[in-house]
């Protein structure tokens, strides 16, 4: 990535801000659409995460087609640990009270607790990578992703549906003229498609600038000791923070909110679950919706299914207990 020439980093770098910015705008987290499914029996959030992994998916087919997708990333085997490690993100995540996506949202309105997410995150996989634990990874599966077994079919399948989507927003945006884009720029608080469509388009526009590329990889990468491009997708994380903030400052929903002990405990304590959960699978949440269910690979599919149902039940007990 550091060899890449400035104006494809600095393409990266305004893709992955984009993204951030989309993220704290619309909110987007797993464990709150798991709690809006629980308690207003809603899963809008949840179907704004399936079509973000829908976009990457309809990106990766286009690319693929056009000859410019590149290499794809190995699926994983599906083990106990896969389990396992989704019920550890989930647990993470609940006790964080974010995901890794909402921790980023977080971060964009003020909420400074959530600095020590990251830094939990860095710390679990450490951990995980000790010898006391001395995690085994899943074995990789070098077959091709089935998502590429039917491009000639599945691209203006695609096409269609994109512009379905987006002709519609488009054209009552241009009716509205100027305005009406300032207004969608300056809302405090996106719709959650609107949120994740941005999300899906800009994940896949930086994969393909500058390779694979999840915040919570970078962090993993670094606990391992793998230095290769760490310096490029270290300034890609700071890219897509400060994109978040933009979206928090602009949108003024900037709170300045100073980190008592016990929101540092839970931030860092969460982080630290959420990091050891992503070795186990291997991936953390960011990676399973815009990597490994866009590509159609089984693990993926299992460990975010895991994780949204130990969610549910940290969610259900927690209420429970409130109650009495």
């Amino acid at each position: 990535m550091t060899s890449m020439p400035w104006p494809v980093w600095a393409a990266s770098a305004l893709c992955v801000g984009a993204m951030g910015f989309a993220i704290q705008r619309g909110g987007t987290c797993t464990v709150a659409a798991v709690d809006e499914l629980l308690t207003q029996r809603s899963a809008r959030r949840l179907l704004a995460m399936a079509e973000a992994s829908l976009w990457v998916a309809g990106g990766l087919v286009l690319a693929a087609v056009l000859g410019v997708a590149g290499s794809m990333p190995a699926g994983f085997a599906v083990d106990a640990g896969t389990l396992a490690g989704g019920a550890l993100l989930g647990a993470g995540a609940w006790l964080n009270r974010a995901c890794v996506f909402g921790a980023i949202a977080r971060l964009g309105s003020g909420e400074w607790a959530y600095v020590f997410t990251p830094l939990g995150f860095f710390a679990g996989c450490l951990v995980a990578m000790h010898r006391w634990f001395a995690i085994t990874p899943p074995a990789r599966l070098e077959a091709a992703s089935p998502l590429f077994t039917a491009t000639a079919l599945a691209a203006p399948l695609f096409v269609a549906y994109a512009l379905w989507r987006t002709v519609p927003p488009l054209h009552a945006a241009h009716r509205g003229g100027a305005r009406s884009g300032v207004r969608l720029l300056h809302a405090k608080v996106w719709a959650p498609h609107a949120a994740t469509i941005v999300i899906g388009i800009t994940f896949v526009a930086t994969w393909l600038l500058a390779g694979r590329w999840a915040y919570t990889d970078v962090l993993a990468d670094l606990a391992r000791g793998m230095a290769a491009s760490l310096g490029g997708r270290g300034v890609l994380l700071g890219a897509l923070l400060a994109g978040a903030m933009v979206g928090g400052f602009s949108a003024g929903r900037w709170q300045r909110t100073l980190p008592t002990a016990a929101a540092v405990a839970r931030c860092f304590g969460g982080g630290a679950l959420m990091g050891m959960g992503s070795l186990l699978i291997p991936g953390s949440n960011d990676g399973l919706i815009l990597v490994g269910i866009p590509l159609l690979r089984p693990y993926a599919w299992i460990a975010f299914a895991s994780m949204g149902a130990t969610i549910a039940l940290a969610i259900s007990l927690s209420s429970a207990r409130a109650k009495r």
